[in-house]
Protein backbone atom coordinates (compact mmCIF):
# COMPACT_ATOMS: atom_id res chain seq x y z
CA UNK A 1 0.00 0.00 0.00
CA UNK A 2 1.12 4.18 -0.98
CA UNK A 3 -0.49 7.00 -0.03
CA UNK A 4 0.33 10.22 -1.91
CA UNK A 5 -1.28 13.40 -0.47
CA UNK A 6 -1.42 16.43 -2.76
CA UNK A 7 -3.74 19.69 -2.46
CA UNK A 8 -1.53 21.59 0.20
CA UNK A 9 -0.15 24.88 -0.38
CA UNK A 10 -0.33 28.70 1.14
CA UNK A 11 -3.92 29.64 1.89
CA UNK A 12 -5.13 32.88 4.06
CA UNK A 13 -7.27 33.27 7.09
CA UNK A 14 -11.06 32.25 5.93
CA UNK A 15 -9.69 30.10 2.60
CA UNK A 16 -10.55 26.81 1.78
CA UNK A 17 -8.26 23.88 0.82
CA UNK A 18 -8.75 20.03 -0.50
CA UNK A 19 -6.56 17.79 -0.05
CA UNK A 20 -6.20 14.55 -1.57
CA UNK A 21 -4.87 11.55 -0.84
CA UNK A 22 -4.51 8.60 -3.40
CA UNK A 23 -4.89 4.67 -2.14
CA UNK A 24 -2.56 2.53 -4.40
CA UNK A 25 -2.90 -1.25 -3.33
CA UNK A 26 -5.41 -3.55 -3.06
CA UNK A 27 -9.14 -3.98 -0.23
CA UNK A 28 -9.36 -0.39 -0.40
CA UNK A 29 -12.48 -0.97 1.32
CA UNK A 30 -10.86 -2.80 3.94
CA UNK A 31 -9.21 -0.28 5.58
CA UNK A 32 -10.32 2.92 7.66
CA UNK A 33 -8.65 6.13 6.67
CA UNK A 34 -7.94 9.28 8.71
CA UNK A 35 -6.02 12.81 8.36
CA UNK A 36 -3.54 13.77 10.79
CA UNK A 37 -1.48 17.04 11.11
CA UNK A 38 1.57 17.92 12.51
CA UNK A 39 2.42 21.17 13.32
CA UNK A 40 6.07 22.27 14.23
CA UNK A 41 7.03 21.62 17.66
CA UNK A 42 3.62 19.87 18.38
CA UNK A 43 2.74 16.16 18.36
CA UNK A 44 1.46 14.36 15.32
CA UNK A 45 -2.95 15.07 16.12
CA UNK A 46 -5.80 13.42 14.55
CA UNK A 47 -7.84 15.67 12.40
CA UNK A 48 -10.70 13.29 10.81
CA UNK A 49 -11.45 9.63 10.27
CA UNK A 50 -13.54 7.92 8.07
CA UNK A 51 -14.33 4.45 9.62
CA UNK A 52 -15.48 1.85 7.35
CA UNK A 53 -19.53 1.58 7.83
CA UNK A 54 -19.79 4.30 10.43
CA UNK A 55 -20.18 7.93 10.24
CA UNK A 56 -16.65 10.45 10.04
CA UNK A 57 -15.35 11.45 12.84
CA UNK A 58 -13.69 15.05 13.59
CA UNK A 59 -11.32 16.89 16.23
CA UNK A 60 -13.19 19.73 18.06
CA UNK A 61 -10.54 22.15 16.82
CA UNK A 62 -11.89 21.46 13.01
CA UNK A 63 -15.53 20.31 13.60
CA UNK A 64 -18.03 22.14 11.20
CA UNK A 65 -15.16 23.60 9.65
CA UNK A 66 -13.59 20.21 7.54
CA UNK A 67 -15.48 17.32 5.81
CA UNK A 68 -13.60 13.74 5.28
CA UNK A 69 -14.63 11.90 2.33
CA UNK A 70 -13.64 8.59 0.25
CA UNK A 71 -14.30 7.92 -3.39
CA UNK A 72 -13.99 3.87 -3.27
CA UNK A 73 -13.94 4.31 -7.45
CA UNK A 74 -11.09 6.58 -7.37
CA UNK A 75 -9.91 4.48 -4.19
CA UNK A 76 -9.22 8.54 -2.84
CA UNK A 77 -10.30 10.18 0.13
CA UNK A 78 -10.05 13.75 0.59
CA UNK A 79 -10.24 16.70 3.41
CA UNK A 80 -12.33 19.81 2.70
CA UNK A 81 -11.25 22.68 4.73
CA UNK A 82 -12.99 25.66 5.03
CA UNK A 83 -13.13 28.53 7.26
CA UNK A 84 -8.98 28.21 7.72
CA UNK A 85 -7.63 29.71 10.94
CA UNK A 86 -3.65 30.50 11.55
CA UNK A 87 -3.77 27.58 13.75
CA UNK A 88 -4.78 25.07 11.11
CA UNK A 89 -1.17 25.30 9.97
CA UNK A 90 1.11 22.04 9.81
CA UNK A 91 1.78 19.08 7.56
CA UNK A 92 -0.84 17.19 6.93
CA UNK A 93 -0.78 12.93 6.76
CA UNK A 94 -3.10 10.33 5.24
CA UNK A 95 -3.21 7.20 7.26
CA UNK A 96 -4.47 3.71 6.41
CA UNK A 97 -4.98 1.34 8.86
CA UNK A 98 -6.70 -2.37 7.69
CA UNK A 99 -9.82 -3.11 9.75
CA UNK A 100 -8.74 -6.25 12.14
CA UNK A 101 -4.87 -6.20 11.52
CA UNK A 102 -2.07 -4.09 12.59
CA UNK A 103 -1.34 -3.19 8.65
CA UNK A 104 -0.97 0.59 8.84
CA UNK A 105 0.38 2.74 6.46
CA UNK A 106 1.26 6.77 6.31
CA UNK A 107 1.44 9.17 3.16
CA UNK A 108 4.34 11.34 3.19
CA UNK A 109 2.52 14.53 4.00
CA UNK A 110 1.76 17.72 2.52
CA UNK A 111 2.47 20.95 3.73
CA UNK A 112 -0.24 22.97 4.50
CA UNK A 113 0.22 27.13 5.50
CA UNK A 114 -2.58 29.63 6.98
CA UNK A 115 -0.88 33.22 6.60
CA UNK A 116 -1.93 36.42 5.33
Amino acid sequence: VQLVESGGGLVQPGGSLRLSCAFSGSFFSFYAMKWYRQAPGKQRELVAASPIGGSANYADSVKGRFTISRDSAKKTIYLQMSSLKPEDTGVYYCNAVRVGTRDEYWGQGTQVTVSS
